[in-house]
């Protein structure tokens, strides 16, 4: 995405946000003050979901690699749809639970954060267990509905699409619980227009960002016919650099999957969350502490998402041989 078109998304972003101040002031009765706390109370949210955010974009990016040119952008904006519909449906429902039901905001994440891992364990399973013939077949075949003008890809990419968006309703639960907890003891107007605030916020800006990072390649190719021999470089150089970016990024949402979901359950269980924070800060007093200190508990994180996602996986592949065996009697 060029930068004025993204200088344009931030001036919306800001536009809307004004917008629901405005709103909320008029809705409550209040006076300027009430904005300003939403202000900042917006902010704090935003710094806590930020960590979020990051594995949100890592996973949404890689999740639209490998689709034709010209359906790239439409993929995205599709599951930017589904990621608005979701949002729609959680910021609500958050508001619901945390009313009537607050003791069942920690088992509904653990129980996201589960299906994360399980979705993580199952690429990776998917990777190792299928032999290469396989896997060169199911490419061939994506190749070759990329190269058929006359497949449906709308269709041939429903799956990649209804799979981000279910991943992105678990990450956008969580971004939705952690900006509750910032705003839980706020009044019910400040809540609303905060959690709504957030959610346009991480949904334009992850979905801007992944569309940007997936047309990177054609912005290199722009680049790379400029008569200026700098222009060229560049642009050569992200040509080059894009296939390892989104490499890269697949591995990187994966790995996401079991640092997310692990940190889930691991905060989930309060015995856990002790033991790694712990392991944290006797890691900080190593030396250059302050870098163990961030690694231990995101690695411990993503041990726990791991065994958690293959005891999940274990348990449905039980599930089905059972099924299967009780249809075929």
């Amino acid at each position: 995405m060029a930068s004025g078109s993204l200088l344009a998304l931030l001036d919306d972003i800001a536009t809307i946000l004004d917008d629901v101040a405005l709103m909320t002031k008029v809705a409550a009765k209040k006076s300027a003050a009430m904005a300003d706390d939403v202000s900042v109370m917006t902010k704090v949210a935003a710094q806590k979901t930020a960590g979020v955010l990051g594995d949100d974009l890592a996973l949404n990016a890689q999740q639209v690699a490998g689709v034709r040119a010209e359906r790239e952008i439409p993929v995205v904006w599709a599951v930017a749809k589904g990621s608005m519909i979701n949002k729609v449906i959680l910021v609500p429902t958050a508001l619901l639970i945390s009313a009537f039901a607050p003791w069942a905001v920690t088992p509904l994440l653990m129980i996201g954060g589960a299906f994360l891992c399980f979705e993580g364990f199952e690429k990776v399973a998917h990777k190792l267990l299928h032999a290469p013939h396989e896997d060169a077949a199911e490419h061939e075949s994506h190749v070759q509905a990329n190269a058929n003008p006359a497949v449906d890809l709308v269709a041939f990419e429903k799956d990649k699409i209804k799979g981000a968006v279910r991943t992105d309703f678990i990450l956008s639960a969580e971004i939705i619980a952690i900006t509750l907890g910032t705003v839980a003891t706020a009044p019910f107007t400040q809540q609303v227009a905060v959690l709504s605030g957030i959610a346009v916020i991480m949904t334009i800006g992850v979905y801007g960002l992944v569309a940007g990072i997936v047309k990177l390649d054609d912005l290199g190719l722009w680049l790379s016919n400029k008569a200026s021999s700098v222009a060229k470089a560049v642009g050569t150089g992200i040509l080059r650099a894009a296939p390892w970016l989104m490499k890269g990024l697949s591995i990187a949402g994966t790995a996401a999957m079991f640092l997310v979901g692990g940190g889930i359950l691991v905060h989930g269980v309060p015995a856990l969350h002790h033991a790694v924070d712990g392991a944290g800060a006797a890691a900080a007093q190593w030396p250059v502490g302050w870098l163990w200190g961030v690694l231990v508990p995101n690695l411990l994180n993503a041990v726990v998402g791991i065994i958690a996602g293959g005891l999940v996986l274990v348990g449905v592949k039980l599930v089905q041989r059972v099924r299967g065996k009780s249809s075929a009697h």
